[in-house]
């Protein structure tokens, strides 16, 4: 009824304009009243079209993850990496390209242009505070580049690690404006955290949770970077297959080379043996063969290494052997990814695409990382939460042959990333020296950059990249993105540099700070103060940051910062000072925390379960870490409400975390009820000493802690509707956090087991589960006989 009228209506409109059609001169020339589309009107165009981006150039840009100077085979490295080493023969090197010193600050400033303190961004996203420039809450003023090209007419994309997403906002809640999409990314497919696993991955598309899939496209065992890339690839051939003419730009930031270091066996193979001389030996080399390219000036000093790190030839041959296999895995892991970049580069040169294509290629977000310890690890958990590994353990994994598999969250000695970090001192979080900011970056542009295989020598920053790519594509940073007025760019414009060598240096003055590191770059002078070590998990509270003693370089007469001239020229190392708190003082940086590993705790920073001890889950749910209630030395009960336990149910009730820090609650086949526990290094299983009775409406877990501190012991209570169960004793809990990437699942396991006593495919509970209470008590050290 209600169509017909419509058509009623406008067959009266249609006639009434027919009806003054014979007192119109010209009837095509009245827009509004004819029924044929008149000669001179126009359809609307896309967006691309009516800014002229049909020329504009496509952009991929690659971040990589904790990598080193010399890691890359271009850079000197004795690692194979074709997709970098072929854009810097096809483009440029610069050999004096800056960063943070740590991933999230980096991550913030690449996309915003802004220092990582104006963008509130002065740590990771797990360890934000209140304080301006630690809440790392990126502000609608400090907008993306991605969100001007996007609304410019590109098509944007985002593959791999985020980062920049407070891991409170990182629950389906939201609020969302700080993820992808709404930073200026038509599609995003990657994680959220710091790192994940790479064969069972936290997986994100958009804003829904995913799981990975058993295998990649081509049929090969699964791997998130080999993923990324097949992921990447379709996106490009199908933005070219719809709209050929209109302008992609592809952001490429893999999880590699963070911890973990996993790769496929075939490329861990093709490493065997190329260690075994150690990272003395590979540190040397990587210096010897960058002189040889050009890439570093021929007067350069190699560093030495720290006393706190041994040498090759003090190691016994169990070390050597052990840390070799560590630092083969590495390179695989190095080797795999760059491939995948290839993959990505290949397929933009098949469709015809790469001489109109400015491929960015940032090797490292940071120097490469010590925080696998003097010893490497197992479990990259055991660092964030403080807990030495077993060194038996170390060489069972080498000697079983599995390092790098699925089985290990592995990381590689201080002394490899002191090593691909030559020639420089130190490594990642250390922002006082260059190891942990200076990375390699290369640019081919091959309508652009008449250069090939050239260096670039200008002091540049991560806040360069985004003033580049914008003018590159022709597009001018707003005044104004989304009604927020903006902050301006801190970066300067590479482009003058594309085909002058000798261009002037416009980034002249740059500030560091990470952790309480602090450094300060100004017209070739270098100044720096260190308080942490990197490869320890604990902060320096000796000396008051003001007191800390500063180091004094001239950086135009000594490339890789081995004459400290503090002593020889004390002016000069004040008025640095005076700059370095003047700088960040300007960008939000002061005051400086210094905190590293206790700020992993929850209290420090907005939390969705402040005020609340009650949680009662549905469900299905995933709920990330940082939206979970703080149970680390906290006694808490769990409650698994069931429609009536039938004999064979089976499967998790609740679990958190996985194979490198959590726990699960869980029931077998059998019908008994397991609460497993991984405190990083060991893993605790407590089995009911009954079975669940036929009809149980509820199974209960009390986890009462001994005291309320880090590390404390606990006891596990088992109940079946009110009647006790079992229990059982944990010695050691974990203080910090149990994953920086696995969720909180309620009914099943969408990651990793917490112990090898069931599978995670299998993990789905099979019977009727209403929900799982959560409930957080005060009450410490119940005795089992008062239970």
């Amino acid at each position: 009824m209600f169509t017909k009228s419509l058509q009623k209506s406008r067959n009266i409109l249609l006639g009434l304009c027919l009806s003054v059609q014979p007192f119109i001169s010209n009837a095509q020339e009245v827009k509004g009243l004819t029924v044929h589309e008149s000669k001179d009107s126009k359809p609307a165009q896309l967006n691309f079209r009516e800014n002229n981006l049909e020329s504009a150039p496509n952009i991929v840009l690659v971040l990589l993850d904790d990598v080193g100077y010399a890691q890359m085979g271009h850079m000197g490295g004795q690692i194979n990496t074709p997709a970098f080493d072929q854009i810097a023969d096809e483009g440029l090197t610069y050999s004096r390209f800056h960063t943070t010193a740590l991933c999230s600050p980096t991550r913030a400033a690449l996309l915003t242009g802004r220092n990582h303190h104006e963008a509130e961004t002065g740590a990771i996203m797990e360890i934000g505070t209140g304080n301006d420039g630690y809440t790392m809450m990126l502000p609608k003023e400090v907008g993306s580049f991605a969100r001007v090209l996007q609304q410019e007419g590109y098509s944007t994309s985002w593959f791999g690690k985020n980062h920049n997403v407070p891991d409170w906002e990182a629950s389906i809640t939201g609020p969302f404006d700080r993820w992808p999409n709404d930073l200026g990314f038509d599609y995003f497919y990657g994680f959220l955290g710091g790192d994940t696993d790479q064969f069972h991955p936290a997986l994100v598309e958009n804003r829904s949770r995913k799981e990975a899939p058993a295998t990649n496209v081509d049929g090969s065992r699964y791997h998130l970077t080999h993923d990324m890339a097949d992921k990447a690839i379709n996106y490009v051939q199908s933005v070219n297959a719809i709209a050929p003419n209109k302008p992609f730009f592809v952001y490429f930031s893999p999880g590699a080379t963070h911890a973990p270091h996993q790769a496929p066996a075939d490329y861990i193979k093709k490493y065997k043996g190329k260690f075994d001389a150690g990272w003395d030996v590979y540190r040397e080399v990587a210096f010897n063969n960058m002189k040889q390219k050009g890439i570093i000036p021929a007067d350069t000093e190699l560093t030495p290494r720290p006393s706190s790190l041994p040498a090759w030839d003090s190691l016994t041959a169990e070390q050597k052997k052990v840390y070799a296999n560590m630092m083969e895995v590495f390179a695989a892991f190095t080797e795999h990814t760059d491939t995948q970049v290839k993959r990505l580069r290949d397929s933009i040169e098949e469709m015809g695409k790469l001489d109109n294509t400015i491929f960015v290629y940032i090797a490292g977000d940071n120097g490469a990382s010590a925080e696998g310890g003097v010893e490497g690890l197992l479990n990259e958990m055991a660092f964030f939460n403080g807990i030495p590994e077993k060194w038996e353990d170390k060489v069972e994994a080498v000697e079983s042959g599995r390092l790098g598999s699925e089985d290990y969250f592995n990381h590689m000695p201080a002394a490899w990333a002191w090593a691909v970090n030559s020639p420089y001192q130190w490594t990642k979080q250390v922002a006082s020296h260059l190891g942990g900011v200076r990375n390699a970056m290369t640019i081919s542009y091959p309508n652009g950059i008449k250069a090939r295989g050239e260096v670039r020598t200008q002091f540049t920053h991560v806040t360069d990249i985004a003033p580049t790519l914008l003018e590159v594509a022709g597009i001018e940073m707003p005044k104004e993105i989304d009604g927020a007025t903006q902050k301006p760019i801190d970066g300067e414009s590479l482009v003058a540099t594309f085909d002058n060598e000798n261009a002037i240096e416009e980034h002249t003055t740059q500030y560091f700070e990470i952790l309480g590191n602090l450094g300060i770059y100004h017209d070739g002078w270098w100044a720096g103060a260190m308080r942490n070590v990197p490869w320890t998990s604990m902060s320096s509270d000796a000396i008051e940051i003001t007191d800390m003693e500063w180091e004094l370089y001239n950086l135009n007469e000594d490339f890789s910062q081995a004459k400290n001239l503090a002593k020889e020229n004390p002016a000069k190392l004040e008025y640095m000072k005076y700059m370095f708190f003047a700088e960040a003082g300007k960008a939000n940086a002061l005051p400086i925390d210094d905190r590293r590993t206790e700020r992993f705790r929850s209290s420090f920073r907005p939390s969705l379960t402040t005020g609340l001890t009650a949680f009662k889950y549905p469900n299905g749910l995933r709920i990330p870490e940082g939206a979970t209630p703080f149970t680390k030395f906290q006694s808490y009960e769990l409650k698994a409400n069931l429609d009536g336990y039938k004999k064979g149910n089976q499967g998790v009730l609740i679990t958190q975390g996985g194979r490198f820090g959590g726990f699960t609650l869980r029931v077998d086949k059998a019908g008994y009820v397991y609460y497993e526990y991984c405190n990083a290094v060991d893993k605790y299983s407590i089995k009911s000493s009954i079975k669940v009775p036929a009809g149980t409406k509820q199974i209960e877990a009390k986890v009462i802690m001994d005291e309320k501190k880090p590390y404390t012991p606990a006891t596990i209570y088992l109940s079946f509707d009110g009647k006790k169960a079992g229990n059982g004793r944990i010695e050691k809990t974990l203080p910090n956090l149990y994953s920086l990437d696995e969720t909180l699942d309620i009914g099943r396991d969408s990651g990793t087991a917490v112990t090898e006593n069931y599978s995670v495919k299998n993990s789905k509970y099979t019977g009727i589960l209403n929900n799982v209470e959560l409930n957080l008590i005060d009450t410490f050290k119940i005795s089992a006989t008062s239970k």
